[in-house]
C-alpha cells in the first residue's frame, strides 16, 4: 500500500468518524450558541435594562434614522426587529425549532445586508449566513430539543 493511498485511507476514517452523531451534534450545539449569541446580545442593546421587550427610544431613533431603508414602518419595524432578537435565539440555543429560527435569522440577516449595512457582507454577514444554512439543511443535531421531541414522538 502507498502512502497516499494510507493517507487517504486515514483520511476516509477520520470523515466517517466526523460524520457520526456526536461529533456533528457538537459542531451544531457550538453553531447554535455563535448565531444564537450574535442576535441575542445585539437585542440586549434595544431594550430598557431588565426588560425584554420595552425598546429603549435610543432604538425606535435607530430605526428612524440608521435603519430607515427597512421597508417598514419604523415603529413597527423596530418592534418586529427587537422579537426577533429576542425570541429566535432563545429558540436556537434550546434547539427548539432550529429550522424555523434559523430561518428567522437568515432573514434578518439578509434584511440587514440589503437594506442597512450592504458593506458588511465580509466578514459578519456571510458568517451568520453560513451558520444559519448550516442550521436549516442540518437541524439542531443530537443535543437539542427537537431531537428530544423527534426521539418522544417515535415511541
Amino acid at each position: 500500500m502507498s502512502a497516499v493511498t494510507k493517507a487517504v485511507a486515514g483520511y476516509d476514517t477520520l470523515t466517517r468518524q466526523l460524520e457520526r452523531r456526536l461529533p456533528e451534534g457538537l459542531a451544531l450545539v457550538l453553531a447554535r450558541l455563535a448565531l444564537g449569541g450574535v442576535f441575542w446580545r445585539s437585542g440586549q442593546t434595544k431594550v430598557v435594562e431588565g426588560t425584554w421587550f420595552q425598546l429603549t427610544d435610543t432604538t425606535v431613533e435607530l430605526f428612524r434614522t440608521e435603519y430607515a431603508g427597512v421597508p417598514l414602518p419604523p415603529d413597527l419595524a423596530a418592534v418586529l426587529g427587537n422579537a426577533g432578537e429576542q425570541i429566535l435565539p432563545i429558540l436556537l440555543v434550546a434547539g427548539l425549532f432550529t429550522r424555523g429560527a434559523a430561518v428567522g435569522l437568515l432573514a434578518m440577516t439578509l434584511t440587514i445586508q440589503v437594506f442597512v449595512y450592504p458593506d458588511a457582507w465580509w466578514p459578519d454577514h456571510s458568517l451568520w449566513a453560513a451558520l444559519a444554512l448550516m442550521l436549516i439543511v442540518r437541524g439542531g443535531g443530537l443535543f437539542s430539543l427537537d431531537a428530544l421531541v423527534v426521539g418522544l414522538r417515535r415511541r
